[in-house]
């Protein structure tokens, strides 16, 4: 798996989709930028590093710099191939998928290892579903677009790339934790919306019933689904969503505190004031203090 700081732009050396209609097979090279294939049709053998690699429509791989690369077989094949450089991307063995991806979902992944950057873990080789490889054939067919453009090209294009690899790490792990649930994935779907949800409307009020007439279904029931996959309650979470977005404006802005308990959902000012405390350990003004303090060093 490939861990990358999505803080930092990839740098795009080269963009392009080939397709062979006559059995073709991939040249011996070692090349100093990652390179990443995504299949639309056909087979592409390739052996990497000793270990070969059967790609067919859907597939994805990412070839790493400087290691030698060839093809062991010839087909017809159509495909995506993206190079490019990353000034903080690496190679990590993931011990405990599962813990990995429950994190990842919940955004938790900038806390991870001390870093204080998000990092998106990518695989190295994954299928996309049909339903995903729509998606991004079109995600792909508009990165060609942009990056045949006259004007900026590079960076905007690695602005979509970047988007694109953060959706497919997404997708990745849920995947994973889908097979880990079991027969309760649709339950796990359901879940993974409501995360969704939650992001986009925590600056309102968000109630039991809003949840079961949005989602059609038992509040206590999917509050149990949520509390094991998340290992925490719904409410619990979205108050989480609520001080995490309030400590971002006590640092960035001069805002009242009446106005950003307004802003994340907390509109009484002794309740936004005993929430934030009870999730970030310091009442509003102590961690406002804090924040300026560390400014003045």
């Amino acid at each position: 798996m490939l861990a990358i700081n999505v803080e930092l732009m990839p740098k795009i050396k080269l963009m392009g989709f080939v397709s062979y209609k006559q059995p073709w097979i991939h040249f011996k090279r070692t090349t100093h930028e990652c390179i990443l294939y995504f299949i639309k049709s056909g087979e592409l053998h390739l052996r990497e590093n000793g270990i070969d690699y059967l790609l067919r429509k859907g597939d994805l791989i990412v070839l790493e710099p400087n290691v030698e690369h060839e093809g062991t077989r010839r087909h017809v094949c159509d495909y995506y191939y993206i190079h490019f450089e990353h000034p903080d991307l690496k190679s990590v063995e993931v011990k405990d998928l599962l813990t990995l991806a429950r994190h990842f979902i919940l955004e938790e992944g900038a806390q991870q290892d001390g870093k204080d950057y998000p990092i998106c873990y990518f695989p190295k080789q994954f299928t996309l579903s049909k339903k995903d490889q729509s998606l991004s054939f079109a995600a792909m067919n508009e990165m060609l677009q942009l990056y045949r453009r006259k004007y900026f090209n590079r960076g905007l294009t690695a602005l979509k790339f970047s988007e694109w690899l953060i959706e497919v790490s997404r997708e990745y792990f849920i995947d994973a934790l889908q097979e880990y649930e079991g027969n309760n994935s649709k339950s796990f779907i359901k879940v993974h919306a409501l995360l969704e949800y939650i992001h986009e409307h925590y600056a309102g009020k968000i109630t039991s019933g809003d949840i079961e007439q949005e989602f059609d279904c038992n509040y206590d029931y999917i509050n149990r689904v949520f509390t094991k996959l998340t290992g925490q309650s719904i409410m619990r979470y979205v108050n989480r969503v609520r001080i995490n977005h309030a400590k971002e404006l006590i640092e960035a802005t001069h805002l009242s505190f009446s106005e950003i308990g307004y802003l994340t959902g907390l509109e009484d000012p002794y309740y936004f004031s005993k929430v934030f405390k009870k999730y970030a350990g310091l009442s509003p003004s102590q961690y406002y203090k804090n924040v300026r303090e560390q400014g003045k060093k």
